[in-house]
């Protein structure tokens, strides 16, 4: 017996080929692309514009693949958090973060994460392994469906669990499926990376012009290196003259993110070498205070404290947010998310 195909492993050439191969046309293989990412069917039975012989023909060949919703969460700030189980078992976590004139999904790109970062609890039980393009695509495809027709998803960040650039082709092809298939805009797609230096410049030339985040959270290789053990092999020197080849068209920037914790990088000393790293970069400074995660003894630094770091950024012309923390009652802040329920 022949194993079906999973319609959403499929690029759009593939899928154009494999109705070519039932003597389909391309204005066939283009009704089933749009049946899947803009009508979000998880049956080939509920694709109506097809006849029932087609839709039983296809049937005997595919099938439409889908996450299962495991566990469901809402926070009391609006922020809701998704458990949901791929069909090896596996789980992941996806993000679904309100705001006044936006909706955003933050998406996973790995099981687990292999990069340690001190202030990640994704971290804390390593890589299992890479998401699948329509693995991280699905996110996006099933939480609208459930939310549907109330409010439609306007952006989307990779800044769920894994490092996005530590499975760059998977992460190219899920970009392509999210402007192409489902029509987000580029412009309002976010990746966010630790920095894996040679690889900026393969998402750069390969992938949709959308915005670039680093996570950067100090100022110096000893204190990066304490958090971030990925500095060691991508010091601070070789990441910002990554950056310096990432192509921005005019009024674009490049975000850095810098996870401020008490006591290690919160000094005015740090604010200051910020200052100088990033003078001459088009670029604007997101400071998150350190959510807490299991077992951690750090600390976000006083309210007092975030407010001098960003009034010597903003006093140099630097253009410097602190960004609210959402979702924190529920685990679904910045660096909590691990892929398990929550009791």
């Amino acid at each position: 017996m022949l194993k079906k195909i999973n319609l959403k492993e499929l690029t759009k050439d593939e899928i154009h080929a494999f109705m070519s191969s039932s003597g389909l046309s391309r204005f066939r293989a283009d009704q089933l692309i749009h049946w899947i990412y803009t009508k979000y069917v998880s049956d080939i039975n509920e694709i109506t514009e097809f006849s029932k012989g087609l839709r039983n023909s296809l049937r005997n060949r595919s099938y439409i693949s889908g996450l299962k919703l495991e566990q469901h969460l809402k926070s009391t700030d609006g922020t809701q958090k998704f458990l949901f189980s791929l069909e090896d078992g596996h789980t992941i976590e996806t993000v679904l973060i309100p705001d006044d004139d936006r909706l955003t999904l933050c998406v996973s790109s790995q099981v687990g994460c292999a990069f340690s970062c001190a202030f990640c609890q994704t971290g804390k039980s390593g890589l299992s392994r890479n998401l699948k393009a329509y693995e991280i695509v699905d996110q996006i495809l099933t939480v609208q469906k459930g939310i549907q027709p109330q409010d439609t998803i306007s952006n989307v960040v990779f800044m769920g669990m894994g490092e996005p650039l530590a499975n760059v082709h998977e992460v190219i092809e899920a970009l392509w499926r999210i402007v192409s298939f489902i029509g987000i805009s580029k412009r309002r797609i976010t990746l966010s990376t630790v920095g894996i230096a040679p690889v900026i410049g393969l998402l750069a030339s390969h992938a949709p012009e959308i915005n670039l985040a680093i996570s950067l959270n100090a100022t110096t290789d000893a204190i990066r290196q304490k958090i971030m053990p990925v500095n060691r092999r991508y010091p601070l020197k070789t990441v910002l003259d990554a950056c310096r080849t990432f192509p921005l068209r005019p009024r674009r920037r490049i975000t850095f993110e810098y996870i401020l914790i008490e006591g290690i990088n919160d000094s005015a000393d740090d604010a200051r070498r910020l200052v100088k790293l990033l003078k001459h970069f088009p670029c604007k400074i997101n400071l998150i205070p350190l959510n807490p995660i299991a077992g951690s003894i750090m600390h976000p630094p006083s309210e007092i404290i975030i407010q001098r770091f960003q009034n010597i950024l903003v006093q140099k012309q630097m253009t410097a947010m602190v960004r609210k923390s959402k979702g924190q009652d529920i685990n679904a802040s910045c660096g909590q998310l691990r892929g398990h329920p929550v009791s």
